[in-house]
């Protein structure tokens, strides 16, 4: 079954990864940095060895953003999201995997999970 593994995080850090500029990352000490880097790296390898990962890409920062929505049967174009929330979607990841537990393991060990979010979303198949 295919999910969208999204990866938010907050946008006064975007450079992607965007982990590796978390202040929380920084504060760490260098070798559990280093150590959370390769484990990032392994689990990239990981899936992309075994064909789940289907596909992934960083997104550009909100400040370049649009949003349009239909008003009075008129497209508006904003800028933005200019959301209440401090965390932007920033990332995705397109897998294929057995299920939802893995879905969910695959998740969780992506280091933006610490420092952030991923959210898991089936996809949704004809």
């Amino acid at each position: 079954m295919k999910y969208l593994l999204m990866i938010y995080s907050n946008a006064e850090n975007w450079e992607h990864p965007i982990y590796l500029r978390d202040p929380r990352f920084l504060a760490l000490p260098e070798a559990e940095r280093e150590a959370l880097a390769a484990r990032a790296g392994e689990l990239h390898r990981e899936i992309t060895e075994s064909g789940e990962l289907i596909s992934g890409t960083p997104l550009g920062p909100p400040s370049a953003t649009r949003t349009v929505r239909g008003r009075d049967g008129v497209p508006v174009p904003t800028d933005g999201p200019f959301l209440e929330a401090k965390e932007q979607l920033a990332d995705y990841f397109v897998i294929d995997v057995a299920g939802p537990e893995r879905a969910a393991e695959i998740a969780a060990r992506f280091p933006d999970a610490r420092f952030g979010a991923v959210e898991i979303r089936p996809i949704m198949e004809d």
